[in-house]
């Protein structure tokens, strides 16, 4: 692969990074599941892609969120936080709760178009597992006292739940199709000369609730690879007990994927899992372990029967373009005037990135889920819930 070099510095923690894995494979006897190796190379204290000191986003990084794109993607959340909020069916309070963060562009996107509609909120919650990520957006959201940093999820909370691009960075379970069964995927070390460490794959018997969750594994071919998510299925009960235990919340999932009949189509033989390195994307997990990123699609279908199992409603499922125009980005867009191109041109065409179907229009998604709420009647316009085989 010709990527780019990384710096002495970056190579060294990546190195050490290897050297952590490789324990945790010998204390495993040899072989540890892809979860966990996933895992190590997103999250291992100040090694891991998430956890240490790298930019990960933007220009300067290895991928770009729609938040990082145009401010109209967070002014768009503001103001259908404060119609659902407002709303007096609906038990929400006026509280959101950000998941992941990231570089808290938008928590400073939304903050800034809730001071500019005059609309309060009594916190801004940011569960944020990064210290690193933790501590820029501390600088950038220095202005909003309302905003707090929760470790992990709150037992109880009624309001808006945001998680943009979070449930793709969950590890997965990578599983084959064998001659005789599915086999679950993990790591082991690679026999190499002198002291380099090499990872290699290794495959093993799945466990029959791994295999459970494909629609129809027995009649997939052999060799078919494909990935499962029990760690975002885990993330999905946590988020609904949460929900479930306030007097009333709606969570926004917006994430690339498919419902499950399309996931795990006969044609995608490989899987999804994708790895992306200063904007480059490319399928080997083992390059460069800390300074990439991995990834996988979001089997939808997966996530919402998790959160109808904690006792969630399905409120919407839908493209991103199509969330996007009913919530009213073309509105807010409008408030430049056209007339003045010189601001408005670089604002439509960021629009146009969010919303067209070459871009991020339909390959991401929008899942919403929640509990005493419902979306603005509007949004059934759009709604491809029954896409879901729920």
């Amino acid at each position: 692969m010709q990527l780019p070099i990384p710096h002495p510095d970056a190579l060294a923690a990546s190195q050490a990074l290897k050297q952590r894995i490789a324990q945790e494979i010998h204390s495993h006897a040899g072989w540890i599941p892809f979860s966990r190796f996933m895992e190590l190379a997103l999250y291992a204290p100040r090694l891991g892609y998430y956890s240490g000191g790298a930019a990960k986003l933007g220009k300067d990084g290895d991928f770009t969120t729609a938040p990082e794109i145009t401010p109209l993607f967070g002014a768009t959340l503001a103001n259908l936080a404060t119609e659902l909020i407002s709303a007096p069916e609906d038990g929400l309070s006026p509280n959101i709760l950000e998941f992941g963060a990231g570089t808290g562009q938008l928590a400073f996107d939304i903050l800034t178009e809730l001071q500019t509609i005059g609309s309060s909120i009594d916190a801004y919650y940011i569960v944020e597992l990064s210290a690193e990520l933790r501590a820029r957006q501390e600088q950038k959201l220095s202005a909003f006292p309302q905003v707090r940093w929760l470790d992990s999820l709150p037992a109880v909370f009624s309001g808006v739940v945001v998680a943009n691009e979070v449930l793709d960075a969950m590890p997965v379970e990578l599983v084959l199709k064998g001659e005789h069964g599915w086999l679950q995927r993990g790591v082991g070390l690679h026999e190499s000369v002198g002291d380099e460490i090499v990872f290699s794959t290794i495959d093993r018997p799945a466990d029959a609730a791994l295999v459970a969750q494909i629609p129809d594994a027995d009649v997939l071919a052999v060799d078919y690879l494909t990935e499962v998510h029990p760690v975002a299925i885990g993330f999905m009960h946590s988020l609904a007990a949460m929900l479930k235990g306030g007097a009333g919340g709606a969570a926004f999932l917006f994430d690339y994927g498919f419902p499950a009949a399309e996931y795990y189509l006969e044609q995608r033989d490989q899987g999804t899992l994708m790895c992306h390195y200063r904007h480059h994307a490319h399928p080997d997990p083992f390059y460069l372990p800390g300074l990439q990123d991995i990834t996988a699609h979001v089997d939808f279908t997966a996530m919402t029967e998790a959160a109808m199992a904690g006792g969630l409603d399905v409120l919407g499922y839908t493209s991103q373009a199509g969330f996007l125009l009913e919530a009213g980005i073309s509105q807010l867009l409008l408030r430049t005037p056209p007339e003045n191109v010189m601001r408005y041109l670089p604002q439509a065409n960021a629009m146009q990135k969010l919303l067209s179907p070459a871009e991020m229009g339909e390959l991401f998604k929008v899942l919403v889920v929640g509990i005493n709420a419902a979306l603005p009647e509007r949004f059934l316009r759009q709604d491809r819930s029954h896409r879901l085989g729920i």
